[in-house]
């Protein structure tokens, strides 16, 4: 079991950055997958950004290469998610994730959620 709390969200303009923080309890967090899925209003959840338990592996959907990075400090048993370049489109409530197993980009696999924190990018 581990419980996740992110922050960092807020308002910003377009073409500007936030910084997403998910911090886990727990003694084995480099046990856990973690991964960022966002879920806009009227929207289901989707996939955003995956990370390995070593940070080895990396997985970005589409819609933010080159636009957002996905990191970790197992030390600090937080994950992060840096979003630069930030578009209206990207307006959603950000959740981070966590799995013991394979990386799978379909939410409903996911057994561990934080909260969620609100981004709203405004044009």
């Amino acid at each position: 079991q581990v419980q996740l709390v992110e922050s960092g969200g807020g308002l910003v303009q377009a073409g500007g950055s936030l910084r997403l923080s998910c911090a886990a309890s727990g003694r084995s967090f480099s046990n856990y997958i973690m991964g960022w899925f966002r879920q806009a209003p009227g929207k289901e959840r989707e996939f955003v950004s995956i990370i390995s338990r070593s940070g080895q592996s990396i997985f970005y959907a589409d819609s933010v290469k080159g636009q957002f990075t996905i990191s970790r400090d197992n030390a600090k048993n937080t994950v992060y998610l840096q979003m630069n370049s930030l578009k209206p489109e990207d307006t959603a409530v950000y959740y981070c994730a966590a799995r013991t197993s394979t990386v799978e980009t379909n939410p409903v696999l996911w057994p561990y959620w934080g909260q969620g924190t609100q981004v709203t990018v405004s044009s």
